[in-house]
């Protein structure tokens, strides 16, 4: 684990070697679905990758995250049923040539993945005033994404690939979970070591979309041009509500 130390420390750069590591790590991550190995991830390892996302920044140094450890089988599967039934709305909500490429995709690796993890926000840790998001109360939740960024990239210089589930019903992951009302779910990981990654993200490389130039969205001093919004998402309705999906489990 990392020592608590609160004396200051060197602000020069890394090494060459030190900063290539870095960059390799952010360049060749991967959201990997299908590939999981059966191999066990040793939990000295495991909680290296957790104290990593602990270590991550938060708004007024809320640190308003907590990680549920999912290793049952029997959870694993109730938890794939439930991305099941949301897949399958998922699939219809997209134009009919899109439909059979989306079907053909693997999104998943829930019961491949030795680990499974949860990581929640507790949006009341820390008190109602928070320092830093007294005007922007959705601070907590991007906090909380960087934990998982940390996460990534720390199984990423270990060798160990994750994957990022987002297609399920909140109702579901609560209910299988025991998560209470005031705790946001942020990211459902599948975790674990495979043979090999894509030199590029897999969702380009089975033609779903290219990534966009980077200097298509820098802007300087002020927004430039007008924002992309794909044919393929739900168009927003009064307000700027998305249209909800509907349930199958009602």
């Amino acid at each position: 684990m990392h020592d608590v130390s609160y004396g200051p420390v060197t602000a020069d750069c890394f090494s060459d070697d030190e900063r290539a590591a870095v960059y390799k790590a952010i360049y060749t991550r991967r959201d990997v679905r299908d590939q999981f190995l059966p191999r066990a991830v040793p939990e000295d390892v495991l909680m290296r990758l957790l104290d990593a996302a602990h270590h991550a920044p938060s708004v007024g140094f809320m640190q308003p995250w907590n990680f549920i450890i999912i290793r049952d089988e029997a959870r694993k599967v109730e938890i794939h049923r439930a991305f099941s039934r949301a897949n399958e709305e998922a699939k219809s909500l997209f134009s009919d040539e899109r439909q059979a490429l989306y079907a053909s995709l693997k999104l998943e690796g829930i019961l491949k993945a030795p680990i499974n993890l949860c990581i929640t926000c507790d949006r009341t840790r820390g008190g109602k005033v928070v320092l830093g998001r007294t005007h922007n109360p959705q601070m907590d939740l991007y906090s909380t994404v960087c934990a998982v960024q940390n996460l990534w990239l720390a199984a990423r210089a270990e060798g160990i690939a994750v994957g990022w589930v987002s297609i399920y019903h909140d109702q579901d992951m609560r209910r299988i979970l025991g998560i209470p009302g005031h705790v946001e779910i942020i990211a459902y990981l599948c975790i674990g070591y495979v043979d090999e990654l894509y030199d590029t993200p897999e969702l380009e490389r089975r033609g779903w979309r290219n990534r966009l130039q980077l200097e298509e969205l820098i802007f300087e001093e002020a927004w430039q041009g007008t924002a992309e919004i794909s044919s393929d998402l739900p168009r927003p309705g009064p307000a700027g509500v998305l249209p909800a999906i509907p349930s199958t489990s009602d």
